[in-house]
C-alpha cells in the first residue's frame, strides 16, 4: 500500500495519468503530455500466438502497455521489457508496481542495439515488437523527444530491433511485429537476412474503402518457406464506428486468462 500511495504521490509531480485497461483489471502510468500508446498495441496483443510458458521479450516496451496486456496471457510464463528512453523505463517500473506484477514483468533500460550487454543469447521463446515506424527524415520530427524517439528511428532502425530479436530468440522461437503496410516488402526483407521466416501476415485496414494501414507478421527462427495470409482486419466502419471484429477483439482481451 506505502509504494501504491509513494506511485500516486510521484504521478501527480510528473503530470501523469493512470489509465485502465482490460475492463479495470489493469492500470497504466501515461505521461498527460507526451509519447502515449494507440490501437496498434491491442491489435498486436491480440495477433500474438504463445506456447505455454514462453519467456518473452519486449523490445522497445515504451510505457509497457504490450507487457501489462501480455502478463494476462495464461502461456506467457515472464516478460522482460527493454526501453532506451529512462523517463519511460522508469514510468513501466512503476505501472508494474501498481499492478503488482513485479514476478511477471521484468524492465531493463536499454538500448537493443547493445542488446549482448542486457540478455543472453537465445534466452527467449518469443520476441514482441511495435518499433518507430518512420525513418529519419521522412516526416517532420516531434519536438518532443519521447515522441519523436517512438516513432521515428532516431535510436534504433527495424533491422537492428530485428537483430536484436534474432541474437534474443531460441532456434524456432517467435517474433511478433506490427509494422506500416507502406514499409512491408523492407520488414520482410529484413526479416529473412535475419534468419526470422515470415510465416503469418495479417493486413489491417482503417475501413473497407481505405488503403492499407498496417501489417502484423509473425516470423520464426530459422523457420522454413511458406507464409500464411489472414483475412483482413478493418477497424472503423463507414459511420466511424468500431467494427465487430475491433469489438471482439477488445472483449476477448478484457476476458483473457
Amino acid at each position: 500500500m506505502r509504494d501504491f500511495l509513494a506511485d500516486i504521490s510521484v504521478l501527480r509531480q510528473n503530470d501523469e495519468s493512470l489509465d485502465e485497461l482490460m475492463v479495470g483489471r489493469l492500470n497504466i502510468l501515461q505521461k498527460k503530455k507526451g509519447y502515449r500508446f494507440s490501437l496498434d498495441a491491442f491489435l498486436l496483443t491480440d495477433f500474438i500466438r504463445l506456447k505455454k510458458g514462453s519467456a518473452v521479450l519486449d523490445l522497445g516496451a515504451g510505457g509497457g502497455i504490450l507487457s501489462l496486456l501480455l502478463s494476462q496471457c495464461r502461456n506467457c510464463r515472464h516478460i522482460t521489457g527493454i526501453e532506451i528512453q529512462k523517463a519511460l523505463a522508469d514510468m513501466m517500473k512503476r505501472s508494474i508496481r501498481i499492478n503488482r506484477l513485479s514476478d511477471r514483468i521484468s524492465v531493463y533500460q536499454g538500448d537493443v542495439r547493445r542488446i549482448e550487454a542486457i540478455v543472453n543469447p537465445r534466452e527467449f521463446d518469443a520476441a514482441v515488437l511495435n518499433p518507430p515506424y518512420r525513418k529519419v527524415g521522412a516526416g517532420k520530427i516531434s519536438p518532443d523527444h519521447q515522441k519523436a524517439i517512438a516513432r521515428h528511428e532516431v535510436e534504433g532502425t527495424i533491422g537492428d530491433f530485428l537483430k536484436a530479436a534474432a541474437y534474443a530468440l531460441k532456434s524456432s522461437g517467435c517474433i511478433h511485429v506490427i509494422y506500416p503496410a507502406a514499409r512491408v516488402v523492407e520488414l520482410i526483407y529484413k526479416m529473412r537476412i535475419n534468419h526470422l521466416e515470415p510465416k503469418r501476415l495479417r493486413i489491417v485496414y482503417s475501413h473497407r474503402d481505405a488503403t492499407a494501414e498496417f501489417v502484423l507478421v509473425e516470423g520464426l527462427k530459422e523457420g522454413g518457406e511458406e507464409m500464411e495470409i489472414m483475412s483482413p482486419l478493418f477497424i472503423y466502419t463507414k459511420k466511424g464506428q468500431y467494427t465487430k471484429m475491433m469489438k471482439d477483439i477488445f472483449r476477448n482481451l478484457s476476458t483473457s486468462q
